[in-house]
């Protein structure tokens, strides 16, 4: 049963792009939504009813996610990149399942970042793009702040959780050839997306065009308590590591 649902929400999002993305009412931060919400039910069913991944299933979530980092580099939308990033990293849920707990949350937490930063951008420029909202880092350095501390943690940084916990699972499984494949593909797929967006959005020139708006305290709030509970997500994974 854990497979099925691993297959159907994680092996990655081909259901997703021939169906849902096809549809005009199903908005593209309801898509990160929905597949939020099954992979943290997934991480739980996985407690307690733990299975051996299979290699087929593996194979399937890489070809997958050579796929989505293809469709990663063509958007500019935040709530894309949200789900897209877990669709990236679906073959390491699958190889390590219920073991991946921790990685899967702390992840989940830079992605709700993510989409919090484009519910942001959708209220106050009109869509979650940042194609045009050039050099935020510089006008508005909260916003920048916030963003590239997500974007550091996705892209597998130390000393942040997202990097923490890969390492330590990777250094406490056997390899071969298939869990290379995985490996690289999630450090440099993560690494060069993440980087990606930061080149295009939080540095350079800003838009002459674009009024840059303030975060209000009641939107920095949401980002205060991700970035902190990150932070103690850091400190427990060092634990992990170094104990």
């Amino acid at each position: 049963m854990i497979y099925n649902i691993l297959f159907l929400t994680l092996v990655g999002g081909i259901p997703y792009y021939l169906i849902l993305e096809k549809i005009p009412a199903i908005k593209s931060k309801h898509i990160f939504l929905l597949s939020a919400f099954l992979l943290l039910s997934t991480i739980i069913l996985s407690a307690y009813v733990p299975n051996e991944h299979k290699t087929s299933l593996v194979i399937v979530s890489l070809v997958s996610s050579l796929f989505t980092i293809y469709k990663a580099t063509k958007t500019t939308n935040f709530y894309k990149l949200a789900y897209y990033f877990l669709f990236v990293n679906a073959p390491f849920f699958v190889l390590y399942e219920g073991e991946s707990a921790l990685y899967s949350l702390s992840l989940l937490l830079s992605l709700l970042g993510l989409y919090w930063i484009g519910r942001f951008y959708e209220r106050n420029y009109g869509s979650a793009n940042y194609r045009y909202i050039t050099g935020i880092t510089l006008v508005r350095p909260y916003i920048g702040t916030y963003l590239t501390f997500y974007l550091i943690a996705i892209a597998l940084y130390p000393p942040f959780p997202n990097s923490l916990f890969f390492l330590k699972y990777i250094l406490g499984s056997e390899s071969n050839l298939l869990w290379f494949g995985v490996v690289i593909t999630l450090f440099f797929g993560n690494f060069f997306l993440a980087m990606n967006v930061m080149k295009k959005t939080l540095f350079g020139r800003p838009n002459s065009h674009i009024h840059y708006v303030h975060m209000t305290a009641r939107e920095k709030m949401p980002h205060i308590l991700i970035i902190g509970m990150l932070l103690l997500f850091s400190v427990f994974g060092l634990k992990e590591i170094l104990l």
